[in-house]
């Protein structure tokens, strides 16, 4: 069994991002399945939107960052930003990247 690099500080916070960011997606359809299946009622929608919102911005700019950093070549930066778009895909994204060592120690920039 391999065992996946240990994660920069810059990596942890990446993977905490990206969590938070699937999490709020998911908060997110729910209330929207609220608003136009069950209740028709706004109020998951008018909490979740703006977490939504500024989480996924968060996780651009974090994956931004972290590319810089960790000097990742434009094809891991172009898949990280497009894992943005389908719901729960940034973590599918944190973990791939993890496993192949991009969010690891070893890599960072000087």
């Amino acid at each position: 069994m391999t065992s996946t690099p240990a994660l920069s500080g810059p990596g942890k916070l990446f993977r905490i991002v990206a969590i938070a960011e699937a999490c709020s997606w998911t908060g997110l359809l729910i209330g929207m399945f609220f608003k136009y299946v069950v209740v028709r009622n706004e109020i998951g929608v008018q909490v979740f939107g703006p977490i939504h919102g500024a989480l996924f911005v968060l996780y651009v700019i974090a994956a931004i960052v972290l590319a810089r950093l960790h000097r990742w070549d434009a094809k891991t930066l172009v898949v990280a930003l497009i894992a943005s778009i389908p719901p729960l895909a940034t973590i599918w994204f944190e973990r791939k990247a993890a496993r192949e060592g991009k969010l690891s120690t070893r890599v960072v920039a000087a």
